[in-house]
């Protein structure tokens, strides 16, 4: 059978064909097998008397019954906090799973749900290799794709590199999607332009660049959800200080990273009804003079009487 093992009728027709001189490309040919499953089993199997099929068949069987199974790796699972590790383990694959049927290569689906389940969320490579069961340049390969979709960040732990997943993952993955959503928008616009949108194909264009323009405005409303308990909080802690900060303080302040202070300030800055009469403009932080937030009332809220009366 073409592409499976050779049987002891495809080698007495090899032996025979060898006696008769042909070569290996045409015994190929008329086997339907590649030339180098030929000249790989006559260079394996023949004996001082060249290559008889009796004796190769023999040869291959010893080998093959001298080959050890190979134990199925099982992943290893922590098993802290008195949890089951087989339902851990059983749990970790079928995250894994449908993250590979939303569109995720395999190893990849396998590394982020190895992560996401370890408790601390951060794993170098070689402990990612080892709870897999696979080689490190899987591990890489897998590495840099989840980067590259802001899934992960990398950190320095010494002379080791450490994978992390954390709390703000997710808004990074939003925000990544926003803007691949945007560059979507962007090239079926040009190529609405180009084509001419009176064309089937502009046309076909244009409804692309509708098509994503919408989802960005409904993913840009779910973010501003997303941060809205984080905008309140930011600016809470502006006022409190009743001085302007720099995004590193207000972290720090806070116990957040600094990806997320940002990401609340901006919130409000591009959504200033969330905060209601209060708004963050930039100033001068501290002493050091560098850029920083501040809480203000929003004035735009009152009347230019209202204004005059109250700083008089």
């Amino acid at each position: 059978m073409p592409g499976g093992r050779l049987t002891q009728e495809d080698r007495r027709l090899i032996a025979a064909w060898l006696k008769d001189g042909l070569g290996y490309a045409e015994i190929a040919r008329r086997l339907g097998r590649p030339t180098s499953t030929i000249s790989r089993e006559v260079a394996r199997n023949s004996g001082h008397s060249g290559y008889r099929a009796e004796e190769a068949s023999r040869v291959t069987g010893e080998r093959a019954r001298r080959r050890k199974p190979r134990p199925r790796a099982i992943p290893v699972v922590e098993s802290g906090y008195g949890r089951d590790p087989e339902a851990v383990r059983t749990f970790e694959t079928d995250f894994a799973e449908m993250m590979v049927a939303t569109g995720l290569p395999r190893m990849t689906a396998r590394v982020l749900s190895c992560l996401a389940v370890s408790d601390n969320g951060v794993l170098n490579a070689a402990e990612l290799a080892r709870r897999l069961q696979v080689s490190p340049a899987s591990i890489s390969n897998a590495v840099g794709y989840l980067e590259m979709q802001a899934m992960l960040r990398r950190e320095r732990d010494g002379r080791r590199e450490q994978y992390v997943i954390d709390e703000e993952m997710p808004q990074r993955v939003w925000a990544e999607s926003i803007r691949a959503n945007q560059e979507w928008v962007r090239i079926a616009r040009q190529g609405a332009d180009v084509l001419g949108v009176a064309t089937p194909a502009g046309a076909r264009m244009d409804d692309l660049s509708r098509f994503h323009a919408r989802i960005n405005e409904v993913m840009l409303d779910s973010r501003v959800a997303v941060y809205a308990s984080d905008a309140l909080t930011a600016l809470a802690a502006l006022l409190h200080a009743g001085r302007a900060l720099s995004a590193p303080a207000l972290a720090s302040a806070l116990g957040w990273t600094v990806e997320r202070v940002l990401g609340a300030l901006r919130v409000v800055e591009e959504h200033p009804h969330i905060a209601g009469p209060v708004t963050v403009v930039r100033a001068a932080s501290g002493g050091s003079g560098g850029s920083g937030y501040r809480a203000v009332p929003l004035v735009e809220r009152l009347t230019a009487a209202q204004v005059a009366a109250l700083e008089s």
